[in-house]
């Protein structure tokens, strides 16, 4: 038995009843389930429609995101997210970059090494040493005015960790970003890259090893078994190409927003609704949202 989902933005609100009652029925679901008026819908089918991808296209061009997975232990036991495009609408080097004056150098590098086009661990070594000399109070700077949560994270985090779940941040970026944003999240482990500085500046180094691809990989397996789960209990989230290897372990693998390249390799892709999608995934309705102070 699969489950499928409909999710729109929540700020559009544009599912229509019968687009769900239509693929419903041409598909011999069981009943529709409401997650969220005009947001999310959900109901089972036999096994993945054979023509699931063509229409998956069709409503894509409606602006409505739709996955089919397994319905059994949907609703996982542990989180693990990326950071920057993810857990945040920025990509904190960017930003550093800009700062620095080396901005739109340092944000091509970075869309390539998303996409999959460069080696991670090198792009991030030439990305790091254009921010050489750079005042390490920038950095607060940085955090203070120019990051800003992925709308959904707060509510994504705070509603599993109320139903028991581990949350994980792990991130390529470095821990003068991450650590601050699982605090302000709430999330309980945080992994990224550090930062080499000396006399308060930045030496445009990085410190080694340098967690990329495998050690997100080795993350989600060492905090999943810390609490005693298996991958398959597990949802991840990411953006690039450094997170497909998470992506494709975890239990509920989501590629959120993501580059054409993740994409292409993802069997369920967020590119309209926000964080908030991966609880309707879970089968989490709206009512069940966490209720944020």
């Amino acid at each position: 038995m699969h489950a499928v989902s409909l999710i729109a933005a929540p700020e559009r609100r544009n599912l229509d009843g019968a687009l769900v009652a239509s693929l419903r029925n041409a598909w011999g679901g069981g009943d529709a389930l409401w997650l969220a008026p005009d947001e999310a819908a959900e109901f089972t089918v036999q096994e993945v429609p054979e023509n699931f991808w063509q229409v998956w296209a069709d409503v894509q061009a409606l602006g409505i995101d739709l996955a089919c997975q397994p319905a059994s232990n949907r609703r996982k036991k542990m989180l693990i997210a990326d950071m920057d495009s993810t857990l945040i609408q920025q990509e904190c080097i960017d930003e550093l970059a800009d700062e620095a004056g080396v901005g739109a150098r340092v944000s091509e590098i970075t869309a390539r090494a998303m996409n999959g086009e460069l080696n991670f661990e090198a792009a991030l070594r030439e990305r790091v040493s254009l921010l050489r000399g750079l005042d390490v109070s920038v950095i607060g700077k940085v955090l203070a005015e120019r990051i800003t949560l992925m709308p959904g994270g707060p509510a994504l985090v705070a509603t599993m960790k109320r139903n028991g779940a581990h949350t994980v941040l792990v991130s390529g970026g470095f821990t003068v970003f991450a650590a601050p944003i699982a605090k302000r999240l709430g999330v309980d482990a945080c992994r990224a890259n550090t930062l080499k500085s000396e006399n308060g500046k930045l030496t445009g180094e990085v410190a080694t090893p340098i967690l990329g691809r495998d050690a997100k990989v080795e993350a989600l397996k060492d905090q999943a078994a810390r609490q005693g789960l298996v991958p398959a209990d597990v949802i991840a989230v990411g953006d690039g190409a450094n997170d497909l290897g998470m992506l494709a372990l975890a239990g509920t693998g989501v590629a959120l927003h993501a580059k054409p390249s993740v994409a292409a390799q993802s069997d369920i892709r967020i590119n309209h609704a926000d964080l908030t999608a991966l609880l309707y995934l879970q089968g989490y309705s709206r009512d069940q949202f966490a209720a944020l102070s």
